[in-house]
This record gives C-alpha cells, structure tokens and sequence, in this order.
C-alpha cells in the first residue's frame, strides 16, 4: 500500500463510521458497467459539499487490490446490486488504484512544470516499491512507467483524479499552463490498455475550447446533465426524510433550506417514447445540499453553513461585472424568478467569461443556482443560498435595481388589470431616466418601455418591431405559459393613446398573434414630444388598454 498507489479503504471506512453516513455505494454497480468499455472515462463535477471527495474514497476502497475491503462492503447498498450481469463483488479489490488529489500538486505560487515533475515522481516511487522486478525504462516517465507494469504484469489501472480543477482555479490566467496540464491528461489516460476504468472529480466540467471539449474522451456528468449518476449528486428526498425522522428535524424546513436542486436522471429505455411524449417525468428528482443537511442534524440548527466553505464575495465579484444586465436578472432571481439561459457557449472555466449567460453557467456549477434541463431556465434553489446573494447584494446600488424590479412588477400585473393610470404613470417614470439625447427618439422611448417590463422577461418572448404583414407593431409579448395573456404595445407621439389602438386594428395587429385571441391586451402609449419643459404636461404619458 503506497501513498498514490492503492491507498487503501481507511478514509471511505471512517465515512462509513461516522455518525451520519449516506450509502451511495450503488453507483458502484454503474461503474462497473463502464470498465474496460469505451465509456470507462468518467468525469464528475460537483459544487463543493456535494459528497465528491467521499465518492473518490469509496472507489479507491472498493476497486484497490491491497484495500482488503469485502467486509466493509458487505454492509452496503453495493452488496445487494447484482443485475444479473455483473455480480457487485465481480471487480472488488482487483485493480491496481492510482488516486490523486490535484489541489496537492497545483498551488499558487509554484510552477506548472514543478507540479508535473513532483506528480510524476511520486507515483513512479510507489509502482518501483510495488513492483521492484519489473525494468523501468525510464523513472522519471509516469506514462511509460505504467506501460511497463502492464506489459510485464497484464496490471489495468484504475485511475482517480479528485479536484481534476484545480489548476483552472489556481492558475486562471495561465492558458499555456492549463493547455500543458490537459495534453498531459489526455497522453496519460487516452486509448491507453493500461486503463480499466479513469474517475475525475471536480468543481467545473471538462475545459472547451470553442465547441469541443479537451479530454473528448470522457462522458461528463455534470449538475446541468448528470445522467446515470443524478442520484449520487446530493442526498435525495428520501434519505433527508429518513434523517429528519432519525434527528426529530421539520422536513418542510429543511427542504427550504437546503433543497432545490432539480437534476434529470437516466430515462429507462421502455420510457422514453412516454418521455418524448411529455407523459413521463420520474427522471426529475431533487437533491440536497448533502454538508448542510449534515450540519443541521447534528446541530439541530437549520441556518446558513454554506459559508463555512464559500463566502459572498466569491459571487459578488462576478455580480459586479454587470454583464448585458445581469444584475437585473439577479434581482430577478432573488424575487424568486427564473432565467432563460444558454449554456451551450461556457468554457467551463473561470476566466473565459464573454457574457452574462456564461457567468450564470458557472454559478450552476459553483451551485449558486439550480438549472431546469426542459425549460433551459436557472434559479436560486433554496433559502440558504438565497441569503449569500443577499449578502452580496447589500450595497446601496442595489437598492435602485431592486426598487426598479418592484416597480417593473407592478407595472406588469397593472397592465394585466387594465389599469391605464397606473401604467402610463409608471411608463412615464421609467422613460424619464433616458438621458435627454435620446429621450425624444421612439428608439429610446421603445428601450425605456422593454427596460420598464423587465420583470416580464421571465413570462413573455418580447419581440421588437414585430412583422404583421401589414405593417409593424412595435412590442409584442408573447406567453411562455397558457394561462397568462399576450400583450401588443403601440407607441406614439403627439397623437393621443386612442390613436395608437386604432392603428392596432387598422393594421390587424392581433392577427399576427390570433392563437391568443381571448387572452390579448391592447396597450397603446402616447406623449407629447413639443410640450414646453415649463408646462405640467411635459413628458407626460396617456395609456388606452383594451382586450381583444
């Protein structure tokens, strides 16, 4: 038993011993499944305090040769897997494991070419003391060192890399290094015969560059698509409620608190046609936060403990960026809203950020916000998370956004009432904080309304200048959901509310949007552009609304 090499089961059994301990052996029975396939390339991101480290452990335990570990497994979950095709002992303790943990290797202040050398060295240590017989060709070569043990030994490696991330952590700026460190991942693991089975583990995904990811040979399972593995994400629903009876602890609070975390899992095959019917969801399930729920039932205290391992200003300085207004879309999260989102385009690291949908990407993964697969939307999961945004959000700039969120609420459920006073008042504050040049353009006064539904963004597809065949209407909202109504808005100047209505039937408008006959709001808005600054009419807004 050496340091790198088969470790042992001394750290899964200390887990298994402690006071709570969550069986998540079963994933073993998957893994399994993948050895010495082509999916024997395993890559897991979790945010911290998702049981990830524990995981590693339990592998290390259970696949390495000197772990003498069948009587610790024997009290598992693992033990009573057998599918008919792998029994769950089939590869237990057979396996030469190599585990690494690359937060001991990449630590800021050395060099990546130092990291590389100490990392290599020290494996090979561990393969000469297990394997003196054996002619190394060359000591210094980890990939070659290993070559030699399997073309002597027929010896697989089973390969575990826990904070695989680390170097995009520590060395952010240092895209050669980073390039360095992935070649090197992909030459020692990559087609290699040596290789029964590699688990990586970390915080981000794989790195891409552009489309493709570096290590393409790896199947990630990730908290925006986790897969086969979902289950072992967080606790689930029905391991929190056993240990909320065990602890004597509210499962209602502690759903609130720590749950929200909505992940899809594997779809069996016999349901996937209900699947792409809309007729089966049971792949939907919750996971929890698994070191909070911990903390709360040995403490009997359920409160924040995500800053026990994270602290505010981790999010606020990318809050802070405001990228294409994402602090709008924060306080519209924190109002218990959701956010369409395009997760395609992140780099899966923490630097190469070029918009606001790639900040919220890394907040799924940093486990800042949940992510629902179906409606490509993110959101806050729960109350304790809630609160670090609040923290980071507690200077006085943020009053001015939250305050516009409120206002941009009301103006949207006051539209839906029909109530043309409160929205030409509204509408009218909103377009007076467009600076002078372009308060009198229509394209100003257009932002300066979008601006002011904001909060609709979250219900509605808004659609500028929309082609009606005869003509353009210049806002259309158009429902994410059945059961709230379309809007069109008309804008105009100097000739009266009513007129802009008219034009909405004139030019049939509604026709374009004829699915929502029934279910349609007129909105037709109007100032006064020659009004004397002097004059109480100036920059005043009217309002007509009408159903269709």
């Amino acid at each position: 038993m050496g340091t790198y090499l088969n470790p042992g089961s001394r750290a899964y059994e200390m887990a298994v011993n402690s006071e709570i301990f969550i069986d998540k052996s079963e994933m073993l029975a998957y893994l399994n499944s993948v050895i010495n396939t082509s999916q024997r390339y395993v890559s897991v991101s979790r945010p911290r305090r998702f049981g990830k480290t524990m995981a590693a452990d339990m592998i290390c335990a259970y696949y390495g040769q000197d772990a003498d570990s069948r009587k610790l497994f024997e009290k598992c979950k693992i033990s009573q897997a057998d599918d008919g095709n792998i029994k769950w002992d089939r590869y237990l303790c057979k396996y030469d494991v190599i585990r690494v943990v690359m937060t001991d290797f990449f630590k800021k202040g050395g060099t990546i070419e130092a990291a590389f050398d100490r990392l290599q060295k020290l494996i090979v240590r561990d393969l000469i003391r297990a394997y003196p017989e054996v002619d190394f060709f060359d000591r210094s070569d980890l990939l070659q060192s290993l070559q030699d043990v399997y073309s002597e030994k027929k010896k697989q490696f089973v390969i575990v890399i826990d904070e695989w991330d680390a170097i995009f952590r520590e060395y952010k700026e240092d895209k050669e290094g980073q390039k360095k460190y992935l070649d090197f991942l992909r030459d020692w693991m990559k087609d290699k015969e040596y290789i029964a089975l590699a688990y990586m583990t970390g915080i981000l995904p794989i790195k891409k560059y552009g489309k493709h990811s570096a290590l393409n040979m790896f199947d990630e399972y990730s908290m925006t698509q986790p897969m086969s593995l979902a289950s072992y994400t967080g606790f689930t629903v029905e391991e929190v409620k056993a240990l909320c009876e065990k602890y004597e602890m509210d499962y209602a609070e502690i759903s609130d608190w720590y749950d929200g975390y909505s992940v899809s899992d594997y779809i069996p095959i016999k349901k996937r046609q209900l699947y792409r019917q809309g007729k089966y969801t049971e792949h939907r399930i919750q996971v929890y936060s698994p070191l909070s729920v911990v903390n709360a039932m040995r403490s009997g205290e359920i409160e924040n403990y995500w800053n026990e391992t994270e602290n505010y200003e981790a999010l606020q300085q990318y809050v802070d960026w405001n990228f294409d207004g994402l602090k709008e879309d924060v306080a519209v999260l924190m109002e218990g809203g959701r956010v369409p989102i395009d997760i395609t385009r992140y780099q899966n690291d923490m630097t190469t950020l070029h918009s606001k949908d790639d900040i919220l990407t890394m907040f799924i993964h940093l486990g800042y916000l949940g992510y629902q697969r179906e409606t490509k939307e993110v959101y806050i999961p729960n109350k304790e998370v809630l609160d670090v945004f609040k923290s980071s959000t507690k200077n006085r700039e943020w009053t001015v956004t939250f305050r516009a969120l409120q206002n941009s609420q009301k103006l949207l459920e006051a539209t839906w009432n029909c109530d043309q006073e409160t929205v030409a008042e509204l509408l009218e504050a909103a377009h007076d904080k467009a600076g002078n040049k372009t308060y009198h353009s229509e394209a100003g006064l257009s932002y300066a309304v979008q601006l002011a539904y904001y909060a609709a963004q979250d219900l509605y597809t808004i659609i500028p200048e929309l082609d009606t065949g005869k003509g353009y209407a210049d806002l259309a909202f158009v429902p994410k959901k059945p059961d709230i109504p379309a809007m069109l808005i008309e804008l105009k100047y100097e000739n009266g509310a009513d007129t802009a209505i008219t034009q909405i039937h004139r030019q049939k408008y509604p026709d374009r949007l004829e699915l929502y006959k029934g279910n349609l709001i007129l909105v037709g808005i109007n100032y006064n552009r020659k009004v004397s600054n002097d004059c109480i009419e100036f920059k005043h807004h009217s309002c007509e609304i009408e159903k269709a």
